[in-house]
């Protein structure tokens, strides 16, 4: 069972963050890769919300390993840091891994805040 509930969440993730991934880039004009920029710090601000809210081992498997984990994407992340880096980007480069890092951090802390304060303040 835990195979099905990834494997549907994890479509859903995919197919979500690619729609979503065209729709910001086709807004906007620079080399900067904002579409997985956004997708990957809203999904750990997402994945702070879920782990604090201690959702069962089904909802988990679902929504933080299934769709989470396909929404997010740390390939793309990579790809695309690797090219600002050999265009000539180098300072785009270093500014979208590091703001990634740092932000996907915060953004996991604040949605762990967020999920603990809707759970014990609803």
């Amino acid at each position: 069972m835990a195979i099905v509930l990834v494997g549907i969440g994890g479509a859903f993730g995919a197919v979500f963050r690619f729609q979503l991934g065209r729709i910001i880039s086709a807004k906007q004009k620079s080399a900067f890769p904002y579409g997985t920029f956004i997708i990957n710090i809203t999904g750990a601000v997402l994945l702070g919300i879920l782990t604090s809210i201690n959702a069962g081992n089904s909802a988990y498997l679902l929504l933080g390993d299934g769709f989470l984990g396909a929404y997010t994407t740390f390939s793309t992340f990579m790809y695309e840091g690797f090219v600002l880096f050999q265009g000539k980007e180098k300072l785009n480069a270093l500014i979208y891994i590091l703001a990634s890092l740092f932000l996907g951090i915060i953004g996991y802390i604040a949605g762990f805040v967020i999920g603990n304060y809707l759970l014990y303040r609803l």
